[in-house]
């Protein structure tokens, strides 16, 4: 905590899109060193090894140093589906209820996102041949959730929703829990989610007793799950071993706000990113200066009595911004450039500017919607690419607990449509074998063709 009476950011800083020099204003605060700490991946790939080789001795090592949880065995660290039913029913019935309706929501969302795209289907062309695909679940998967300074149960919700909506069989939940301190929120939240076995353990240990399989920890086939530092460079490691959701950097927010939302709402919402971790990022981009200087008056106001003041006041102050733009459809384009974890678009009229964004992890429209809501209990999933990812990636969805299979069935009349397709291509390629498997389905059969 500063020490200062008052904030130590004076104000945020403010970027202009009419200054010469804007584009390389931007890329400099949007940078931020992903460069991996060489001493981290060292000590990964020191536990990572011991894990696949010595299993769970390994895992009880490394739970005892860094946790603090002295176990005579890995079965010792499993929950029993018992323990998770005593921690719901133990919670308040205001935290009981309130878990148990954001988990109806997400359900339900993720149930309708299944139906919408994650189904099998198939079709049958003029010579009936049959097409199609095969949509199935995997069969086993982990999922990681932080714990140790703060607790979780949301994430659990998150993860776990979606893959019982797959199909998925088997979901094994890992969980630090240091000093063997157990949050009974995210023990509740795994009841109610279906989680099948749950852990106590967490780290690059978890992440390899999940990846690799010990006696004891059964071997899953993806990982999802955000971490510390240690778990992100752990999944990175293993993927290809199985698969993982995706590398989680620093939490952000972008708000577009057109000067119609009160100021102390969206000085708040960029709080909320901003008290993650000093390495957050919140932004705000308007056409509206007068607007700008109000949200900094708010965030001037409010930021004292924030409990988490001393983060907030960090992260604004070495990668907050605001951008003053020419116009809402300039703040749009600029979006799109960033690509953000959570994009606000704070207006009286957010369906106008909804069609221009293209890239963001979650849109949030329209003033009452905070991020906030979508972190815990609107539906949508609030584990969402990072780092300007939503270029390319989506947000945890139940598509990233199925697979997706081709379905081929050729009739015999499509045979020899194709397969004389397939022959000129093959002997084009230089493989006869493909070619002759193909024509020995023709009629009549062609003789071979001579090799080139």
């Amino acid at each position: 905590m500063t020490t200062n009476a008052a904030p130590a950011i004076s104000s945020v800083l403010t970027l202009h899109t009419t200054a010469p020099d804007f584009a390389v204003q931007l890329q400099q605060r949007l940078h931020w060193s992903a460069a991996q700490d060489s001493a981290i991946e060292e000590r990964v790939a020191a536990i990572l090894a011991a894990v696949q080789a010595r299993g769970d001795a390994a895992v009880l090592e490394y739970s005892a140093r860094f946790d603090g949880l002295q176990a005579a065995s890995v079965a010792d660290l499993e929950l029993s589906a018992a323990e998770l039913k005593a921690a719901y029913d133990g919670l308040s019935a205001v935290q009981r209820e309130a878990l148990t309706q954001a988990a109806a929501r997400v359900r339900r969302y993720h149930e309708a996102q299944k139906k919408a795209s994650g189904e099998s289907w198939s079709y049958t062309d003029e010579d009936g041949t049959l097409l199609g695909q095969k949509v199935t679940p995997l069969d086993r998967v982990g999922i990681y959730v932080p714990g140790g300074k703060a607790a979780y149960p949301s994430s659990v919700l998150m993860n776990a929703i979606p893959a019982h909506v797959a199909g998925v069989e088997e979901i094994i939940m890992v969980v630090p829990t240091p000093q063997g301190v157990k949050n009974p929120m995210v023990l509740a939240a795994a009841h109610i989610a279906g989680v099948s076995r749950a852990f106590t353990l967490g780290g690059a240990q978890a992440v390899a007793a999940l990846a690799y399989g010990t006696a004891t920890i059964p071997k899953v086939d993806k990982i999802t799950g955000p971490g510390n530092a240690y778990v992100a460079a752990a999944k990175r490691r293993v993927f290809g071993t199985v698969g993982i959701d995706m590398i989680a950097g620093p939490s952000e927010i972008l708000v577009i706000a057109d000067g119609s939302t009160p100021a102390d709402w969206v000085a708040m919402d960029l709080f909320s990113q901003a008290e993650h971790d000093e390495l957050a990022q919140s932004i705000l981009l308007s056409p509206d200066a007068a607007y700008l200087q109000a949200v900094q008056e708010s965030i001037t106001r409010l930021l004292p009595d924030m409990p988490r003041r001393a983060i907030i006041e960090k992260s604004l102050g070495d990668r907050g911004f605001f951008v003053h733009t020419r116009s809402m459809e300039e703040a749009c384009a600029i979006s799109n450039q960033i690509a953000p974890e959570h994009l606000e678009i704070s207006s009286n009229a957010p369906e106008k500017w909804e069609p221009l964004l293209k890239h963001a992890g979650a849109i949030f429209m329209g003033a009452y919607t905070s991020e906030s809501l979508g972190d815990y209990c609107a539906g949508p999933n609030h584990v969402l690419p990072t780092a300007s990812t939503a270029r390319f990636s989506s947000p945890l969805g139940v598509y990233d607990f199925q697979k997706r299979s081709s379905l081929i069935q050729v009739s015999a009349a499509g045979a020899q449509k194709l397969g004389q397709i397939a022959s000129e291509l093959a002997w084009g390629e230089g493989l006869p074998a493909h070619a002759r498997a193909a024509e020995l389905r023709l009629s009549p059969v062609p003789p071979l063709r001579a090799s080139d």
